[in-house]
């Protein structure tokens, strides 16, 4: 399959604005390319330059822009269409940022050369106490009582280097218990339930509205070798879903988890003094927009127990 990479062309100020419009319309990872940072970099280390190839001098000169990617179809299309037909919208909702042109400027990516492309910047990240999300594709020493998630994310979404994924899995590290059961909402490439499975979870159950999402996760789980204990579904939210779990995670955008608190809390049993009852997990919810999901979760029955934040991301901890 095809892609269609888009770009945002903005300013410095509205990276930030641009990047949380495209997140709550379900993009679920971005790229930046921001000439005030080129700037920046090329003075702090100019006296070690002796050469700088002509490429990165036009990134200097270059516009800041948001890139994002969609696939070359009619849900694909549909999409493309609906955030570029909201972008001067966004511009008369905040009047005080220049957002600069807001122009959008497409062009068409093979998916070979798109999932290549990016691997020399992705390598080993450590996250939380014990956890370290590694690329396949590079060699890794663990230390002692370290847990090692090796990942091709391919074209899914879920590396643990944005904010919203490092965030869910500092807190799934705490909430995990050996033999729990654990429910991954928007799973992409899988790396919250790996991640979970590891830390010792017995089974976990994968859901992801893209075909593609639920194969790579699958190679995933394969790769960390809990394939046995992990079911995967393609499917909207929670619809193909039944029982009870310990642990659900929901990293997706603030719009889907309000739409999910209308039927999760079915999937949790209510803490009491004799059982710590089931966790749900929600991520990728931007600060501006925490105050309206908090209010929607609370609605539902849940109470919010912890809060971590990061650059403007926030996770909650919520239990019945």
């Amino acid at each position: 399959m095809d892609y269609r990479e888009a770009s945002v062309f903005t300013t410095t100020e509205g990276i930030d604005i641009v990047a949380g419009y495209l997140t709550e319309r379900g993009i679920r990872g971005v790229q930046i390319e921001d000439a005030a940072d080129f700037q920046a970099f090329l003075e702090d280390t100019s006296p070690h330059w002796d050469y700088v190839e002509e490429d990165l001098l036009r990134l200097k000169e270059s516009e800041t822009r948001v890139i994002f990617y969609l696939p070359e179809n009619a849900q694909g299309g549909e999409a493309y269409n609906a955030i570029c037909g909201g972008l001067e919208a966004l511009r008369r909702e905040n009047p005080a940022v220049d957002l600069g042109r807001l122009a959008v400027e497409t062009a068409r990516v093979s998916e070979e050369d798109w999932s290549t492309a990016w691997k020399k910047y992705y390598h080993p990240l450590h996250v939380g106490e014990r956890l370290t999300v590694a690329p396949c594709w590079e060699e890794y020493t663990p230390g002692p009582e370290e847990i090692v998630v090796t990942l091709d994310p391919g074209m899914a979404f879920g590396t643990g280097t944005h904010e919203t994924t490092r965030l869910c899995m500092e807190l799934l590290e705490k909430q995990v218990t050996p033999g729990c059961a654990l429910l991954d909402v928007g799973t992409g490439s899988g790396i919250l339930a790996i991640t979970g499975l590891l830390l010792g979870a017995e089974r976990a159950v994968g859901v992801d509205i893209d075909q593609l999402a639920v194969k790579i996760a699958g190679e995933n789980a394969r790769l960390n070798g809990v394939e046995g204990r992990l079911e995967l579904f393609c499917g909207d939210l929670v619809e193909q879903v039944s029982g009870t779990f310990d642990v659900i995670c929901a990293n997706i955008v603030a719009d889907v988890i309000l739409r999910l608190a209308e039927s999760v809390t079915r999937f949790m049993r209510k803490r009491t003094e004799t059982d710590r009852g089931s966790a749900l997990l929600c991520s990728g919810i931007i600060e501006e927009r925490r105050d309206e999901v908090e209010a929607g979760l609370r609605e539902a029955g849940l109470t919010v127990d912890e809060a971590v934040n990061e650059n403007g991301w926030c996770a909650l901890l919520l239990h019945l």
